[in-house]
């Protein structure tokens, strides 16, 4: 008789985590569609996705704006709060969980530069001091002389570039430059506020 409840308690816990966890989300999101404006990735942009994810970017920076009365986000420059919409062509989502760095869900607005985002990944205290972020050398080909026609020469800034020396993006660095650079969801196609919220919203401004 133990036995049965222990198994019928099981199975009601069970249910009940089923319910939450994937039933509800599930109704509650089945409507959602992708704006207009967000367009899906590229095959470039795909295999810089699995760049980002193989070196482990998702680890140190999130991709969730918050709430303003949740968190300083957007006074922070990331961009508003998140919807379910921004992630329609995400697979598997990469929200993240740790901010050691900015958050990323916009980060193709707020630096589209691919010059930048290149010598970034090379040496990031070049670009920003004090930066803890790792550098990433082993997705440049670094030789003395000429590079060959087609590469992607990085343009390093006079305190890290050395004469004589060319940094080669490899195929790698391209791709995950720009999925970084796809990272924008500034778009204006969001949906409306419930008038409640719309209410409230309006109190807050100056």
């Amino acid at each position: 008789m133990d036995e049965l409840r222990l198994a019928a308690g099981a199975m009601v816990i069970l249910g009940l985590a089923t319910t939450l966890l994937v039933v509800m989300p599930y109704v509650l999101l089945e409507g959602v569609r992708p704006p207009e404006d967000l367009k899906p990735y590229t095959r470039e942009q795909l295999l810089g996705r699995q760049a980002y994810i193989a070196n482990g970017c998702v680890y140190c920076h999130t991709q969730q704006p918050r709430d303003p009365k949740q968190a300083p986000d957007f006074s922070r420059g990331w961009g508003r709060a998140s919807v379910a919409g921004d992630y329609a062509y995400d697979t598997p989502h990469l929200l993240g969980t740790m901010r050691t760095g900015p958050d990323l869900l916009n980060i193709g607005a707020r630096q589209p530069s691919k010059e930048w985002h290149l010598g970034h990944l090379y040496q990031p205290r070049a670009y920003t001091p004090g930066s803890i972020m790792p550098s990433y050398p082993y997705l440049f080909d670094v030789r003395t002389g000429q590079a060959k026609p087609g590469e992607t020469v990085v343009s390093l800034p006079p305190a890290v570039a050395k004469p004589g020396e060319v940094v080669v993006a490899k195929p790698e660095a391209l791709a995950l430059v720009a999925y970084l650079q796809s990272l924008d969801r500034t778009y204006p196609a969001l949906p409306p506020l419930p008038k409640s919220s719309a209410a409230e919203a309006s109190k807050e401004k100056p």
